[in-house]
């Protein structure tokens, strides 16, 4: 297999992996607060934490198909290290929001960011195969 596919497939476990350590914090977070599920209201600590979470799991949902996409119409490393900077900007908003949700901002722009560009490009990669 291609460099670029194992690079492209890291990166999504990377992805995967960082919202799976996001749901262990909110298990954490309702033994620690004594929210019992299925409530998802409690003391903030315990909201900013599983609000972190949801997030996350909303912002999944649209990077990966980019990253893939991406990867489909270009075959080269450049999606999986833009791809890269999505993984990382969750742990920053993750561990950011847990403190204050006043400090989740850059984490969550370099994330959203990172999904914004292969999203755009791969509606472009997409155009120019059809002109």
């Amino acid at each position: 297999m291609p460099f670029v596919l194992h690079a492209t497939t890291l990166v999504s476990v990377f992805a995967l992996v960082v919202y799976f350590w996001s749901g262990l914090r909110v298990a954490r977070a309702r033994a620690v607060h004594g929210v019992q599920a299925p409530a998802v209201t409690g003391p903030e600590e315990f909201e900013r934490v599983f609000r972190a979470q949801q997030n996350t799991l909303e912002q999944l949902a649209l990077f990966l198909p980019s990253l893939w996409l991406c990867y489909i119409l270009y075959h080269n490393i450049w999606p999986a290290v833009v791809g890269l900077f999505w993984p990382i900007g969750r742990i920053l908003y993750i561990l950011a929001y847990s403190r204050s949700a006043s400090a989740r901002a850059p984490g969550f722009i370099l994330s959203v960011i990172a999904t914004l560009i292969l999203l755009i490009a791969a509606a472009v990669g997409s155009v120019m195969g059809l002109l």
